[in-house]
This record gives C-alpha cells, structure tokens and sequence, in this order.
C-alpha cells in the first residue's frame, strides 16, 4: 500500500513540476515559393508575392518587396524562386525587413542565390530568372 501511496505522490510531484514549466516553442521549417521582377538604375527595386508553408500545418500568402542602392544597373524577373527559413517557431516570424547586401551579374537566363537575416530569422532565397543585371546593392528585402 505504502508503495502506490509512493507512486501516487511522485506522479503527482511530476505533474506539479510539468504544469509550472513554461512551454518552449520547436523551430519548424518553412518554405516560400515566390516571384520577383524589378529594375535598377542606382537604385534598386522589385516587388513580387509568394507563399510560406510551414511543418506544423500553417501557411501564409506573402507580398515580397526588395529595394536598396548601389552601383547597379538591370532589370530581372525572378519566376521560380525558393526561400527556405530558419530559427522560426509561427508562420508569422517570418515577416518583418531583412538585411540585404548582393554582388550580382547576369545575362538572360541567369540563377542566383542569397542568404538574408531578421535577428533570429534567417532566409536562403534561390531561383531561377531571366534578365540582365550588373552591380553591387544593399538595402531590405521586406515581407508583409
């Protein structure tokens, strides 16, 4: 008897203990698929949409704008792209600027790769596009 009294009190303890530990939130992973198309003549911009799907189930249709200065010149469009997030733990961290610095050269089809950061938020974008650009550009890459 003393044993399931012993039991009873240590599972009870262990509750105690899991009610009063606050819940810490998973990163889980999240995709955009986008589109971009812009120009730049010194100053750069593009604007474009896509859409975050997330492993815990959530999605969100995103606006994507990009803009900056530098010495750059081109106009591109960006149809197949690719981000992929990290340090995120709801679909909504992921909106917010981010910093953006590029080099970037091309000639009609062309792919590129880049990695930005919002504090803890990091994005990979790729893609695929077509265009002509040559330059050097900071500025934010903004999704709302």
């Amino acid at each position: 008897m003393n044993m399931v009294r012993g039991a009873g009190v240590a599972t009870l303890a262990c509750a105690a203990w899991l009610a009063g530990t606050p819940a810490r939130a998973a990163d889980i992973s999240c995709r955009m698929d986008f589109q971009l198309s812009g120009w730049s003549v010194f100053y750069k911009t593009a604007s474009g949409s896509g859409t975050v799907h997330c492993s815990n189930g959530q999605s969100l249709n995103v606006k994507l704008r990009a803009k900056g200065g530098g010495l750059t010149f081109g106009k591109t469009r960006i149809t197949d792209g690719v981000g992929k997030f990290s340090g995120v733990s709801d679909v909504r961290d992921v909106l917010g600027h981010y910093a953006n610095a590029e080099a970037h050269a091309g000639a009609e089809k062309s792919a590129a790769a880049q990695v930005l950061t919002k504090g803890s938020v990091s994005l990979a974008l790729s893609g695929k596009g077509e265009g002509w650009n040559l330059g050097v550009a900071f500025g934010a890459f903004i999704i709302e």
